[in-house]
């Protein structure tokens, strides 16, 4: 087997707090990671199994009702893995988003074209905090299945919290500069530094 990805390490996490049917492991990537780490459903799947050929992981036929399934188990080499990975240093935060390279390439199409995509990320941010604001409130302490890991989520919720207010921040204010500018190409009296405060 190849060497484990970070993928595999975040199903060995996952496998740690319980067990899980592939299709519970999915959704539990896309509601829990997904906020900062998004995965294709496809990707978890084959990578179960491939945790599984390399002895991270053992996986048992069950069925619920007519309908079988697959759940997935961590074992001893997992456990060993996954604590392996923790202690090792982390790769560098990656940010992507179509829209910012939307941005950088304005001078192709109209002003009126970049500020509907400054608009429409305010509004993605917008829509992203509600949406945490909802999962947040909707946390009973005591009926929440992981209740014992509510203070980890709650680091990694406050990071996706303040990176969508300064998303949300950061577009307000390019909204703003770029009602100054005459055309796209063309930013008329102002100044490209003075918006770039770098502190000394």
């Amino acid at each position: 087997m190849a060497s484990l990805t970070s993928t595999s390490h975040a199903l060995l996490g996952l496998l740690a707090i319980r067990s899980w049917s592939t299709y519970e492991l999915a959704k539990q990537v896309e509601r829990s990671l997904g906020w900062f780490w998004p995965r294709a459903e496809r990707k978890v799947y084959d990578e179960a199994k491939r945790l599984v050929d390399g002895g991270f992981a053992r996986s048992a036929d069950e069925s619920t009702g007519a309908r079988p399934r697959t759940v997935y188990h961590i074992t001893p080499k997992g456990r060993r893995a996954l604590t392996t990975w923790l202690r090792e240093p982390s790769a560098p935060p990656k940010l992507e988003s179509e829209a910012l390279v939307r941005v950088f390439f304005a001078d192709s199409a109209t002003l009126e074209d970049l500020r509907r995509t400054i608009d429409e990320i305010a509004d993605a941010a917008r829509s992203q905090l509600e949406q945490l604001r909802a999962l947040v409130e909707s946390v009973d302490d005591q009926q929440y299945p992981f209740s014992d890991r509510l203070h980890l989520n709650a680091l990694s919720l406050r990071f996706q919290l303040d990176h969508q207010r300064m998303t949300l921040g950061w577009a307000e204010w390019a909204g703003e500069q770029v009602t100054q500018w005459r055309d796209v190409d063309d930013p008329g009296e102002w100044v490209w530094r003075d918006a770039l405060p770098i502190a000394h």
